[in-house]
């Protein structure tokens, strides 16, 4: 009989395939059966009085993968045909626990492909899908443990692939009945098979899933579903191996600049309102190039949105800051990065600005990376002339991703938002002009500043610069 592990020029009937095929089960990955529980990398779930051919089944079912005969078989010979019954509504159980995983052996008796759980959720089959199937265009294929890892956004499953399965993948690249029918139960238990069939592909025509890139569908789905993900929240995921990072940044041995503090209380009796800010905030492209910015309204705007007001320790150990913008679990990972090139009191340049010690850290001179830095900005703001600084917002990833899983980036994400909310209504109320920007090129940063870009890049920019002459405020420059 043909194994289409090899894909043959001319496949064979589906009927005969599928039957070289045969479906496995076994504990979920670490589990163990002892002592009446099932040991997980969750905790034990006791399973209470089972009868000695479930017992049997389960030290099985540990030791390795075995197919649904040689179970029965097994349960049989311990409690008769009536324990039957009792063995498969325990394992449905286990299944809709997701205390088991399944596989898929080929003519050899390998496994050739494998379900496992990757979050929380039903391990439970479902059956193969009548007609020809398809897989997901939102469907990832990531490394994994040695295989290849199908998964589709939102799933907590993943489908695990061995070299025969690899080999039919091209075939669900468009509709196809050639695959075998245990792979295939597989793929629709883990959400990876297409809706619809040839003449019905809601995939290929609705707006819904068109519009959705499948990287992006994936992000989405995976810090918006828990039970998609392993851990959520605050796990402390590798604390084990790393310690938290400082709250503030070292400083650094280059040049630094002092920047003037100022009187809050005059700023008060003088500045709008928040009613007034909210209203009047708008994004302005363009600056009066014959008044630029000062040092002392980039030192106010500095520190009256993301200067360190204290620092303190939280119940984890972790260093924690009060800044006038919020931030999940008072991380503040966020630091903000003054592109120069035209600020009165200012040499142009890239400077840091050090929250703690309200001051500036020289970083480097204008040159190709920054030039790089300061030509997107203003293409992204679609300004005439070089905006006169871009604020680069950049994370220190580690300070958020020490503390919480799957939900780091996109709460870095929203911090960013916060931010840029807090600038524009400063800047606002100061009759600056500012804009935020949709995108930024943080390989050019990481050339600017020497930063290793997967412990601290760029998340946001804004421009900002002095108001166009005659331009009242919170007028939109074209």
């Amino acid at each position: 009989m043909t194994s289409t592990s090899t894909l043959p020029d001319e496949a064979a009937p589906a009927s005969a395939v599928s039957a070289t095929y045969t479906l496995t089960s076994r504990l979920a990955r670490g589990g163990t059966f002892q002592d009446g529980a099932i040991a997980t990398r969750l905790g034990a779930v006791r399973l209470g009085a089972i009868t000695p051919g479930a017992q049997a089944a389960l030290r099985a079912y540990g030791e390795g993968d075995r197919d649904e005969a040689a179970i029965s078989a097994l349960v049989v010979a311990h409690d008769g045909e009536m324990g039957l019954l009792r063995w498969q509504m325990l394992r449905s159980r286990l299944e809709a626990a997701g205390l088991l995983e399944h596989a898929v052996a080929g003519p050899d008796g390998a496994p050739v492909a494998r379900l496992v759980p990757v979050g929380r959720g039903s391990t439970t089959l479902k059956p193969a899908p009548r007609g020809p199937v398809r897989l997901s265009r939102h469907a990832l294929l990531t490394p994994a443990e040695g295989t290849l890892a199908l998964r589709a956004p939102g799933s907590p499953l993943a489908v695990e692939l061995a070299a025969g399965a690899t080999a039919l993948l091209p075939l669900l690249t468009t509709w196809t009945e050639e695959v075998p029918a245990p792979l295939v139960r597989l793929l629709a238990t883990a959400g990876a098979l297409a809706p619809g069939d040839p003449d019905a592909d809601p995939q290929a025509e609705e707006r819904g899933s068109l519009q959705w890139d499948p990287v992006d569908l994936a992000f989405h789905a995976r810090t918006r579903v828990p039970a998609s993900a392993p851990g959520y929240g605050g796990t402390y995921r590798h604390a084990d191996l790393f310690g938290p990072e400082p709250v503030a940044a070292p400083a650094s041995d280059g040049p630094r600049v002092a920047l003037p503090v100022p009187d809050l209380d005059a700023i008060a009796a003088r500045d709008l309102t928040l009613t007034e800010a909210i209203e009047r905030r708008t994004s302005t492209r363009g600056h009066d190039q014959e008044h630029p910015l000062t040092l002392d309204q980039l030192a106010e705007l500095l520190y009256r949105t993301v200067r360190i007001r204290r620092t303190f320790t939280g119940s984890d150990g972790q260093e924690l800051a009060d800044r006038p913008l919020p931030s999940g679990g008072a991380v503040h990972e966020l630091e903000v990065y003054p592109l120069v090139t035209r600020c009165e009191g200012l040499e142009p340049g890239l400077y840091r600005y050090a929250p703690d010690r309200h001051e500036l850290e020289f970083v480097s001179a204008p040159g190709p990376a920054t030039a790089t830095l300061v030509k997107e900005a203003r293409g992204g703001s679609m300004m005439e002339d070089d905006p006169q600084v871009v604020l680069l917002v950049a994370a220190r990833f580690g300070r958020v991703m020490w503390k919480y899983e799957t939900v780091a980036y996109p709460l870095i994400l929203k911090h960013v938002g916060v931010l840029y909310q807090t600038v524009y209504l400063v800047a606002t109320a100061m009759g600056l002009a500012v804009c935020g920007l949709g995108g930024g090129d943080t390989s050019a940063f990481a050339a600017a500043t020497g930063r290793d870009p997967l412990l601290e890049g760029t998340v946001g920019e804004l421009v900002l610069g002095s108001r166009p002459a005659g331009s009242a405020r919170g007028e939109t420059t074209p």
